[in-house]
């Protein structure tokens, strides 16, 4: 497994932008998905986006528009920059790293994203 360590988080008006990034360990260049998480208080961990090996991305529909996701292999991280926030994008955000479904994934400890209205 991969450690990972998240940054980038913190508190934010409503209509804001930040960005967060994932700093893996080892390399990247082979994992077949990397992904940003959330929870909010009371709530079930959701996925928000996620970015394969090669490139393609998905989002939850929730931040399809407002949010991007990429991954600099060279560095051996990824991103997520969040734009136009809304207090309900307050949550802890993780970041979930994957090689393959042979393999158990990674989590990051998280990071404290907090919009306020």
């Amino acid at each position: 497994q991969v450690r990972l360590v998240e940054s980038g988080g913190g508190l934010v008006q409503a209509g804001g932008s930040l960005r967060l990034s994932c700093a893996a360990s080892g390399s990247i260049l082979n994992f077949n998905t990397m992904a940003w998480y959330r929870q909010a208080p009371g709530n079930q961990r959701e996925l928000v986006a996620t970015i394969t090996s090669d490139g393609s991305t998905n989002f939850a529909d929730s931040v399809k528009g407002r949010f991007t996701i990429s991954r600099d292999n060279a560095k051996n991280t990824v991103y997520l920059q969040m734009n136009s926030l809304k207090p309900e994008d307050t949550a802890v955000y993780y970041c979930y790293a994957r090689p393959n479904a042979l393999y158990a994934p990674s989590w990051g400890q998280g990071t404290q994203v907090t919009v306020s209205s």
